[in-house]
Parts: structure tokens; sequence; C-alpha cells
């Protein structure tokens, strides 16, 4: 069966599926904290994990994922889905992650809008793609197969690009809005990604905000990134600096309570001060939103 053929038999019914639920203030789950989250005071609402991490037949990682994911609930999020590729998807890497969901019964799983490799090779980058119509319709097809594949929506998240390309025919934000509309997938937005790109191509971060569709966004990403003056670089080793915070605040604004979580990939510091920078977090979601404060206890 071809892409096209199972994305007109999968757009009704994946559009229709139930919005995953709130889920508070979580990290990104690190091996260097494993320690501290199943024997220490419970501190974080929830965990993500980066799916292929535990894409495993077996092992430690998949053990303490288990042990973990008995405590707190899971999102699944990947980095070489490389949903807008044209090569083939690898169809075993598409077994292996339907089988960590099986595993692991994740509140949603979830990638990047990007492509991250062409001819079988993966070039370990979050690259982007021109906002054109044919791209919006090649990757809606990708995007509905993947979908019909797992048996779930999948949510894609806005990735941070330092360049584009000049035939793109639309902003990010309207490509990525009907993206949504035309397959009922989710959205991850990535705070952080939106500031890093508004700089590096001269856009207003608010535009991208009031431009995405409020009734699909299920999830916050923030982090730091590296401000060289001229350009930013995306690199998740730092505190999240003020503007992002500024925009945490509007996105809040406009989309209500999503579930959040801070991303730290390099110079990873102890679990207490992770733990210490969400609470910023949760207090500025609840000076936006006062409801908040009689929700979840962490």
């Amino acid at each position: 069966m071809t892409v096209t053929s199972l994305a007109t038999r999968t757009a009704g019914s994946i559009g229709q599926s139930s919005r995953p639920r709130y889920l508070g203030f979580g990290l990104g789950l690190r091996a260097q904290h494993y320690t501290d989250i199943l024997e220490g005071e419970r501190r974080v609402d929830w965990f993500e994990v980066i799916s292929e991490n535990y894409m495993v037949p077996g092992g430690q990682p998949l053990r303490m994922l288990d042990r973990i994911r008995a405590q707190y609930p899971i999102v699944m999020h990947g980095v070489s889905l490389s949903i807008a590729s044209t090569t083939p998807f690898d169809q075993g890497y598409l077994r292996d992650l339907k089988g960590l969901a099986e595993r692991c019964e994740p509140e949603f799983i979830s990638d990047h809008l990007c492509w991250t490799g062409v001819h079988g090779v993966n070039l370990h980058d979050l690259l982007p793609i021109p906002y054109t119509q044919e791209a919006l319709d090649h990757v809606v097809a990708r995007v509905q197969y993947v979908q019909d594949f797992l048996k779930r929506p999948i949510a894609l998240e806005n990735v941070s690009t330092y360049v584009q390309f000049g035939h793109s025919e639309m902003p990010e934000w309207t490509f990525i809005a009907e993206l949504a509309r035309r397959t009922g997938c989710w959205l991850v937005f990535d705070v952080n990604n939106v500031f890093v790109s508004a700089f590096n191509h001269e856009y207003d971060p608010y535009a991208f905000i009031d431009g995405m569709p409020a009734d699909r966004v299920v999830q916050f990403h923030l982090a730091g990134h590296e401000h060289n003056m001229t350009h930013i670089i995306d690199t998740h080793d730092a505190l999240i600096p003020e503007g992002v915070w500024e925009l945490y605040r509007a996105a809040i604004k406009r989309f209500g309570p999503v579930s959040t979580i801070i991303e730290r990939d390099d110079n990873i510091p102890p679990y207490a001060e992770l733990v210490a920078e969400l609470g910023v977090a949760r207090d500025i979601a609840t000076e936006m939103l006062p409801e908040l404060a009689t929700g979840r206890d962490s």
C-alpha cells in the first residue's frame, strides 16, 4: 500500500483522537539522574525520554525505564524519525519505536519537523525544510503513514534553524498549522527554538505564537542556548535565559496550561539544580494561570 493511500484511509480516525492529558512540569530523563529520581523525594511530575536511547532489546537502560515508568508518566521524544526526508522510512526503526511504545505506554510520541538523513545515512542533525506546498503535501503523507503504523497520532516539534530556503512560500507557523489541520497530529512548541530561529532569521517570535493552532499544542520545551551576538546556536547546555522565559509567558497566555519540560543535553547539572530551574517555569505558569496553584502537587 502506498503512503498516499494510507494517508487517505487514516486521516479521519487519527484526527478524532483525544487530546493528551495535562501532565504538569517535567524534565528530560538523563542517566545521571536515575538514582535521584528513584531514591529521592518526588519533585517532578513526569519525564520525557529520548526514544532511541531505549529502542534496544534489553539491558540496563530498559530496566531503569521500566522502574521510572512505574512511578511517573512518560513521553517518548525521538530524534531520528526524519519525517520530512524523501528517503523511504526505515521499517525496522518504526517497528522498534512501536515496540517501545507498547512496552512503556507513553502519554504520546513526539519527534521533530525536519529531516535527519538521506540515502540511509543518519547525519545526526535536525535539518530544515522548505515551507512550500509541495513539501507540505509530502510531509502530510509521511505523518499519516507513521500514524497509521503506530495506530496513534504523533506530536511534532519546531526545530531551531540557521539557514532558510529562498523559495519558501509561507511562514513556518503557517506550514505547521496546516500540517496539524490535515493530519490531526499534535504539536510540541519548543519555546527556545522559536527564540533562536526568530533571532537568526529576524522575524517576530510572537507572530509564531499567534500563528500556531492552540488546540493542537500539547507540550512546551524550554532550554538554554549559546548567544554569539550575530547568531544563536541551540545547545541545550545552559540555563534558560530571560528572553526565553518572556516568550514562555506569552506562550502560556496564548495556549493555556500545557505540559512543560526543561531539556538539558550537555553540561548537565545536579538533579536538584534542574528541579530548581523547573520551579521557575512552575512559578511563571502559576502567575499566568492562577488556577494551576490548586492543581498537581509535585
